[in-house]
């Protein structure tokens, strides 16, 4: 493969990292550490050109290929043993409209230098809860964001998109061309092709919000989950919340009884003026929090508020499930198991139920390839730690909580908080699936874009 690699080198503006290369190990390292893979050949792409390139050569060359941006995947999907990495990461460019409120952003932007630029002009686009996500899969695979229960997904804020096919082309795809391609890409992850470009529609938000986490003692859990469960059902669009058991931090303002330990913790986020939002907390407030950091805050200081419960290196398991409604039984198995979840790998792990909102809901099912709109509920169990010999048993026991919460969710699967890959016909329904494998074999019949949530093109369905 030296000589090929070397063809690849003539034009290629970004850098082609190799086993034994100085910059090897970093470079093929991702976000959860309990993945660790080899590639042949990882190029560090710049341009629309470099990816085209590194396709071509996958192609030609007939290797395993992964497409990396923020490396986020709990999978690992950005990396590979053997194969390639397309690695976006110096496709940095962000371009603000501030008067036509559109973003134009390269595939390997990370959420917080997107919020940092669309910030300085007060503006956003629902985007990912740890800063150092990739605006890539994020979008791709669907985008549940803080705003979201106001602005939707991120995909359901995509206006257009500039992709590199499998047979190395470079398309734009929108309402108006590669309509079937753009319908793919909102949902339907890395499937179909490697996007260079987004182009985002903007909103008015910020740069100050009413934001933050409240905290009780797991004694007040079962009343103040019922309260929180009965206050965001009937909250506006406009009020983003979850609920998560969580350890409490060493903090001066934490109570001493609560440091360290497992607690009821409530995060909110009033998407609007950060004034207009104080009635709509206030029934927060009235359940009497110990710690209640609920205030005015920047948008970007929310927005990374996650970053110190989210390092690189922890060896990770999540899972993504969804709840049409949160009834008091389900709430009770909750707190039956996740004060256990939490504390068996503290300070990391944490046990979260997110309130979806309307603003997903207001785009119709049919409109994007991302499904399980009319959800109420995600579950959202992360469990992260340090030692290797902890990982059969913290596995299993995230999977034994989400079993646990099974009678309560409807069977659908979010594919960005999923590592098994039996979950991807969960994630979209039959019907929808069977069009995106029609849209598979159109666009990457011979299955390029194999490491992934993958949908196998038509033959490869029939062969298995």
């Amino acid at each position: 493969m030296h000589g090929a690699v070397e063809k690849l080198r003539l034009g290629f503006s970004g850098q082609l990292v190799l086993p034994g290369d100085a910059s090897y190990d970093s470079s093929r390292a991702v976000f959860n550490a309990m993945v660790d893979r080899r590639p042949a050949l990882i190029a560090r792409c710049e341009s629309a050109a470099d990816v085209a390139a590194a396709v071509d050569f996958a192609r030609d060359q007939d290797l395993v290929t992964a497409v990396r941006c923020g490396g986020h995947s709990v999978a690992g999907l950005g990396v590979c043993d053997d194969g390639i990495v397309i690695d976006l990461a110096g496709l940095k460019r962000i371009e603000v409209d501030r008067h036509a409120r559109v973003a134009r952003v390269g595939g390997g932007v990370l959420w917080g230098e997107f919020d940092a630029a669309t910030q300085a002009y007060g503006l956003h686009t629902p985007g990912g809860r740890v800063t150092s996500t990739g605006v890539g899969g994020f979008t791709t695979g669907g985008g549940y964001g803080w705003t979201s229960s106001k602005h939707g997904l991120a995909c359901d804020n995509l206006i257009e998109a500039q992709v590199v096919l499998a047979d190395g082309s470079v398309v734009r795809a929108s309402e108006r061309e590669h309509e079937d391609l753009f319908w793919g890409i909102r949902g339907g992850g890395g499937n179909f092709g490697i996007v260079t470009e987004f182009v985002f529609r903007l909103h008015s938000l910020g740069p100050t919000v009413l934001a933050g986490l409240a905290l009780w003692s797991l004694e007040r859990a079962p009343e103040v989950l019922c309260g929180w469960r009965d206050w965001s059902d009937a909250a506006p669009d406009e009020l983003s919340t979850a609920c998560v058991v969580v350890t409490a931090p060493p903090e001066e303002s934490v109570p001493e009884y609560l440091r360290g330990r497992p607690a009821l913790g409530v995060a909110a986020l009033w998407v609007g003026d950060p004034d207009a939002g104080e009635d709509a907390v206030r029934p927060l407030r009235n359940l009497e929090p110990a710690v209640d950091h609920v205030q005015p805050m920047p948008y970007t200081a929310f927005q990374a508020a996650l970053d110190p419960l989210a390092p690189r290196g922890l060896r990770s398991y999540w899972r993504g499930e969804y709840m049409a409604a949160f009834p008091d039984e389900a709430i009770d198995v909750f707190l039956e198991r996740a004060p256990e979840a939490t504390a068996a790998a503290m300070p990391f792990s944490q046990m979260v139920v997110f309130r979806i909102g309307q603003g997903v809901t207001a785009v119709a099912d049919r409109e994007t390839a991302f499904s399980h709109r009319d959800a109420g509920y995600l579950f959202h169990p992360i469990s992260a730690w340090s030692d290797p010999a902890d990982d059969e048993r913290l596995i299993a026991a995230n999977r034994a909580f989400a079993e646990a919460m099974q009678p309560f969710g409807t069977g659908g699967a979010y594919l960005n908080f999923t590592p098994e890959a039996d979950r991807v016909r969960d994630a979209y329904g039959s019907e929808k699936y069977e069009r995106l494998v029609a849209l598979k074999d159109r666009y990457d019949p011979d299955n390029l874009f194999r490491l992934n949530q993958n949908i196998a093109p038509s033959r490869e369905e029939v062969t298995a």
